[in-house]
């Protein structure tokens, strides 16, 4: 079983989180995990892959123009049906509280949605999600910083419980999927 995980980051926070996806889908028997910054992922590689899970930083509740100018390399998949069936998962990081996370994720799904790929998202049973997450994926806010000076606010234990969580019930759906 094949899923690869692409993220677009800036400063760190989404590679971090992109990272527990990554090691949470690690977990399930058999999966084999890609993990690729959007600068060294490549689109054809996505034929080979039984799930796919993207993400990075919202922007103005929108997808960072990294990752978009990525998916919108997803033309020739997309004409010759070599989406369909996959499953998808997505995730997001911003920096302010009401940051445009639920906006950010509905963007990253979009496109899986026209490839005709199955979404998979966090349900109410995972006890991380009911007081940090979101149904549609994994949405963080990692807070900007009062002062240039002080350490960057990385994803928090919370935060990567939720990655993990994600990367986990991706590789279960997957499996469940091709079996």
């Amino acid at each position: 079983m094949n899923i690869y995980v692409v993220y677009d980051s800036e400063d760190g926070h989404t590679q971090v989180l992109a990272k527990a996806i990554a090691e949470g889908a690690g977990e399930y028997p058999g999966s084999n995990v890609y993990l690729r910054h959007v600068k060294e992922a490549d689109v054809r590689e996505l034929a080979n892959m039984d799930a796919i899970i993207w993400g990075c930083p919202g922007h103005f509740g929108s997808i960072s123009s990294g990752l978009k100018e990525w998916i919108d390399k997803l033309g020739y998949l997309w004409a010759k049906g070599e989406l369909i069936n996959k499953v998808g998962a997505v995730f997001c990081t911003t920096a302010t509280h009401h940051g445009g996370i639920e906006m950010t994720l509905w963007n990253l799904i979009t496109p899986m949605l026209h490839n005709g790929m199955i979404i998979v998202g966090l349900p109410a049973n995972v006890p991380e999600n009911v007081l940090y997450g979101s149904y549609y994926g994994v949405g963080i806010t990692c807070p900007v910083e009062y002062s240039a000076d002080a350490p960057p606010n990385m994803p928090s234990e919370n935060d990567l419980a939720l990655g993990k969580a994600l990367g986990r019930r991706v590789a279960e759906v997957t499996r469940k999927q091709k079996a």
